[in-house]
């Protein structure tokens, strides 16, 4: 297989661990968007969100467990932050394994893009 993803969490690629659990791997996203900028992946490799199947629910509920930890951790829960997965090219998703971002440290806009 030839994902970036799968390649950092097997260490075959060098990535900024930040945290990892038996189901997720998080790292630093090396173009960040904002002051904290991290991605969130699990570790089973899914493609798209169109790609979850019933039993990936824990697994996706999971990572947004962590998005909150990781948050808090990191100095942005109270101020705020945003979280977002993108599905296929035009929502600008480059990497075909489901990745959440998390994303704080600036004000975000809305409409974000």
């Amino acid at each position: 297989m030839d994902c970036i993803f799968c390649k950092i969490i097997s260490g075959e690629k060098k990535g900024r661990k930040i945290y990892e659990d038996e189901l997720v791997y998080a790292f630093e996203d090396i173009n960040p968007q904002a002051p904290v900028h991290i991605l969130l992946v699990p570790k089973k490799h899914i493609p798209t969100l169109l790609d979850l199947k019933e039993k990936d629910k824990e697994l996706m509920g999971h990572l947004y467990m962590i998005a909150n930890r990781l948050a808090k951790e990191r100095g942005v829960a109270d101020r705020g932050f945003r979280t977002l997965i993108n599905c296929n090219p035009e929502s600008g998703q480059t990497v075909y394994h489901i990745h959440l971002h998390l994303l704080g440290g600036r004000m975000m806009h809305w409409p974000p893009g």
